[in-house]
C-alpha cells in the first residue's frame, strides 16, 4: 500500500496547486472583500486538514507508549538502554551542530535580507508569537509528568518517552511476572499500526486540502516576492539532505538508496501536511522493513522528534540571521557563533510547543537585540518552509536511527524484496515488539 499511497499524495499535491491557483485567480481582485473571501475558503478546507492531523494525533500518544515500552522489554539490560542512549545522543549533537552551522553559512553566503525590499515592520510590532512559551525551568520541569494521562491527552512525547522508559525498565526487572503486561503492550503496538493503515488511507485528501487552502490564500506572488529567501533555504535543505544521503552511504553502502526509498512515503507525507508528527508511524514502519531492529527505532525515533530536528534547526539560524539583515544590522562572527550555541540549546526545548521553531527565534532575536518584530517578515512564508523543515526532519531521524542500529547491533535483513510496496500491517509478522 505504501507505493500506493505516496502516488496518490503527489498526485493529491499537484491537484491542490492547480486547484489553489485557480481559486486565486477567481476570486482576488485585490480588494478586502476578496482577500475575506479567500480567507474563508482556506479556513473551511482546513477543516479536512485539521481532522487528519487530529486522527494522527489520536495515534501519536498510544503508539509511543507502545513501541518504546516493547523495546526496553526486548533490550534485555539497562545497560544496553544506556548504550543506545548515549549513541543516540552523540548523533543528535552531531547532527544539531552541523544543522545550525550549514544554516549560518548559507545565510551569510546568499544574503537574502539585504536589500530585501519589503516594507519592515516598526522594531516594536507585535509578532503574533509568544516567546515566553520556551523557558529552560519549565523546559527540565517538564521533562517529568505530573500525570501521565494528562501528557498523553496532550501529546507531549518528552514526558511519554521518560514515563515509558520507567515502565519498560520495570517490566524488565521484573522478568516473568511482568510478562502478560509485557505481551499486552505488544499486542497494543499490533493494533496501533493497523490503526495507522487505515488513517493514513485519508493522507491524499488532507494534502490536497492543505495546499488547496495554502496557495488560494497566498496565492503565488508570495513565493515570487520571498523568492530569494525562499530559494536559498531549499537550497539548504537540499544540501542537508545530500549530507544526510552521504552520512547513510557511509553507514551502509549501496542500502543507503534502499533506506531513503523506504522513507519517501513518509517524506513526501511530512512535506505536504507541513508536519513531520504526521509521518511518524510510517517512519517506524519503514525503518523496521529496512532493517533497523525495532527496539532500536522504537527507542530512537521517540527521542528524535525531540531532540533531532535537523530541517528546524537549520532554519532558526538561516530565519535569524535573515532578519538581521532585513533590519541592516550587523552581526560579528563572535555573536553569530554565540546565537548558534545559544539555539544549540533552546531548540532541544521545541517539542510540545506550538510553532516551535517560531518561539525559539523569538527567544534567541531579544537576546541579540534584534526586533522580534521582524518575524512577520517570514510568517507570510512559513507554511512553505515548513513543508521543507518537516520532511527534513523525517529524513534526519530516520538516518539516526539507522546510525545507532549500525553502531549497536548491525541492520538486519530487509523484511522484503520489493522495497517499494509497504504490506499492511495486518499482513506482516507482529513486530518481535522490538516494535
Amino acid at each position: 500500500m505504501g507505493n500506493r499511497i505516496t502516488r496518490y499524495i503527489l498526485i493529491a499535491l499537484v491537484l491542490g496547486l492547480v486547484a489553489g491557483l485557480a481559486i486565486n485567480w477567481q476570486v482576488d481582485d485585490g480588494t478586502p472583500a476578496a482577500a475575506a473571501t479567500l480567507k474563508a475558503i482556506a479556513d473551511n478546507l482546513g477543516i479536512v486538514t485539521a481532522l487528519f492531523l487530529r486522527l494522527i494525533k489520536m495515534i501519536i500518544a498510544p503508539l509511543v507508549f507502545a513501541t518504546l515500552v516493547a523495546g526496553i522489554a526486548h533490550m534485555g539490560d539497562i545497560a544496553a538502554l544506556g548504550r543506545v542512549g548515549v549513541k543516540s545522543l552523540a548523533w543528535f549533537i552531531g547532527a544539531s551542530v552541523i544543522s545550525l552551522l550549514l544554516g549560518l553559512v548559507l545565510v551569510n553566503l546568499i544574503e537574502p535580507g539585504v536589500g530585501v525590499g519589503l516594507a519592515l515592520p516598526a522594531a516594536g510590532t507585535a509578532s503574533g508569537v509568544d516567546s515566553s512559551a520556551f523557558n529552560l525551568k519549565d523546559f527540565i520541569t517538564h521533562l517529568v509528568p505530573a500525570s501521565i494521562v494528562d501528557s498523553m491527552a496532550k501529546n507531549e512525547i518528552l514526558p511519554i518517552v521518560i514515563f515509558s522508559l520507567f515502565f519498560g525498565v520495570a517490566i524488565t526487572a521484573l522478568g516473568e511476572a511482568a510478562r502478560p503486561i509485557q505481551r499486552a503492550v505488544e499486542a497494543l503496538v499490533k493494533v496501533m499500526l493497523q490503526v495507522t493503515d487505515y488513517v493514513m488511507r485519508a493522507a491524499p485528501f488532507a494534502v490536497f486540502a492543505a495546499v488547496t487552502a495554502a496557495i488560494a490564500e497566498r496565492g503565488p506572488e508570495i513565493l515570487l516576492t520571498y523568492g530569494k529567501f525562499v530559494g536559498a533555504f531549499f537550497l539548504g535543505l537540499v544540501i542537508l539532505w545530500s549530507l544526510l544521503f552521504a552520512a547513510a552511504f557511509l553507514l551502509t553502502g549501496r542500502r543507503a538508496f534502499d533506506l531513503f526509498r523506504y522513507i519517501r512515503d513518509p517524506a513526501v507525507l511530512a512535506f505536504s501536511t507541513a508536519s513531520s508528527e504526521a509521518a511518524f508511524p510510517r517512519t517506524l514502519e519503514a525503518l523496521e522493513r529496512f532493517g533497523v531492529p525495532p527496539r532500536i527505532a522504537s527507542f530512537v525515533l521517540p527521542l528524535g522528534y525531540s531532540f533531532n530536528l535537523d530541517g528546524s534547526m537549520m532554519y532558526m539560524t538561516f530565519a535569524s540571521i535573515f532578519i538581521a539583515q532585513a533590519y541592516g544590522i550587523d552581526l560579528t562572527l563572535t555573536q553569530e557563533i554565540t546565537m548558534l550555541l545559544v539555539l544549540m540549546i533552546t531548540s532541544k526545548g521545541m517539542a510540545g510547543v506550538p510553532r516551535a521553531s517560531l518561539v525559539v527565534i523569538a527567544a534567541t532575536l531579544n537576546q541579540f537585540h534584534i526586533p522580534e518584530a521582524g518575524l512577520l517578515l517570514v510568517l507570510a512564508v512559513d507554511h512553505f518552509l515548513d513543508m521543507g523543515r518537516s520532511a527534513t526532519n523525517v529524513i534526519g531521524n530516520a538516518v539516526a536511527s539507522v546510525a545507532v542500529a549500525k553502531w549497536e547491533t548491525g541492520l538486519g535483513e530487509e523484511r522484503s524484496p520489493d522495497i517499494d510496496p509497504v504490506p499492511a500491517p495486518s499482513h506482516t509478522p507482529p513486530p518481535p515488539i522490538d516494535a
